[in-house]
């Protein structure tokens, strides 16, 4: 996800006397920690933007015998057809980008050390002295630069920019770096995936919890819809496998299934943050407009009335900047009515980003509540 406004979050939770309506039945011991495991292959796989071959096989390896049609397309999109019963209902697509920002390798130095640049917006100041993982063999390595005792900062203002930093594998030589790795592999962070509580933290949670949810639904979809699931690629570098998969599937609406910035630290000086755009365990963020799409107002008062039918949590993503994949599903055909729904996660687009775990089931409740209430009136 691109950068965010941090205009004030409204964060909500349904009242006790609007409980009422569909009520998701909470997932069992045993089906929280599949999805966990699941997540945790899904984070800690590499799948930098053009390169997401290691997540599309756990994708096709959980999905398969559960839909009844699934194909890749020329981009590497995943798309699958998915419907609970025989009654063909609305087509609703859900989409989840597998791709994750990273790095790619430009060449190497006689001395062995790989220079790189970055695919998708990776915040250049969380570089330094990072584990990384080089190429579809996962060579390790680490992100080097000059100790900061032996910096001029009066000679060198920018010394952790990229062009002064190279990954260092162990190699002395360049012919012995040649050996194992070549320009062009991608690079990602050498991230563990873990829980300490309620809190999640790994890399690519943006968007591997999306990715995550929409396999919940691909394995147990709700009733009364055609489920049109694409499992996207690209969409850090511009949303690209979106925009074909949307015109392959034709849908009549579209919801993305994202992980936003979250905004809720405090501000340097100590003071509270007053600006938040959106707050860890508030539940998911229903999107109002972004850089990129204005969403469809029914489509905004379809989910906020199934949260608080369900009685689940849920908050406003501000507007500002930033887009999602609903940026070039909406635009795709004759338009597509879109919204996009999305986990909030703190330092997105570094090597390691936080989520809650409440507001991920949350959102796996929210969107599958909806689903089964979403009838072409709601969207007209």
């Amino acid at each position: 996800m691109p950068r965010t406004s941090t205009a004030r979050a409204r964060p909500r939770s349904a009242p006790a006397a609007r409980r009422r309506g569909i009520r998701p039945q909470p997932a069992s011991p045993a089906v929280l920690r599949k999805s966990l495991e699941r997540l945790r292959r899904l984070s800690e796989a590499s799948g930098v933007s053009g390169d997401e071959g290691a997540v599309r096989q756990i994708v096709l390896e959980t999905i398969e015998g559960h839909a009844d049609e699934v194909r890749v397309d020329a981009l590497g999109n995943v798309l699958a057809r998915a419907r609970a019963g025989s009654r063909r209902g609305l087509r609703v697509m859900l989409t989840a980008h597998m791709d994750e920002v990273g790095l790619m390798v430009l060449g190497v130095t006689a001395e062995g050390m790989l220079k790189f640049d970055r695919v998708g917006g990776v915040d250049e100041r969380a570089l330094v002295a990072k584990p990384v993982l080089v190429g579809r063999a996962r060579i390790p390595g680490v992100i080097g630069g000059t100790p900061p005792h032996l910096i001029d900062w009066a000679d060198e203002p920018s010394p952790y920019k990229i062009p002064a930093l190279a990954i260092d594998i162990g190699a002395r030589t360049k012919e012995e770096a040649l050996e194992r790795v070549h320009p062009g592999d991608a690079v990602v962070f050498a991230t563990r995936f873990e829980r300490l509580g309620n809190v999640l933290r790994g890399k690519a949670l943006d968007d591997r919890v999306g990715v995550a949810t929409l396999l919940e639904l691909v394995l147990d979809p709700p009733p009364g819809i055609e489920l049109l699931a694409a499992f996207t690629t690209q969409e850090e570098v511009g949303l690209r496998g979106a925009a074909v998969a949307a015109h392959a599937l034709d849908p009549q609406a579209a919801i993305v299934l994202d992980c936003t910035p979250a905004n809720d630290l405090p501000l340097w000086d100590g003071r509270e943050n007053t600006t938040y755009n959106t707050r860890l365990g508030f539940g998911p963020a229903i999107y109002v407009g972004d850089g990129g799409t204005l969403p469809n107002p029914r489509l905004i008062e379809h989910l906020v009335r199934t949260a608080e039918a369900a009685g689940l949590p849920y908050q406003y993503r501000q507007p500002g900047g930033g887009s999602t994949d609903a940026a070039a599903i909406h635009l795709a055909r004759k338009g597509i009515p879109s919204i996009s729904l999305s986990v909030p996660g703190r330092y997105l687009h570094t090597p390691l980003s936080m989520i809650h775990f409440d507001d991920w089931r949350a959102s796996v409740s929210l969107v599958r509540a909806a689903l089964a209430r979403l009838r072409l009136d709601n969207i007209r």
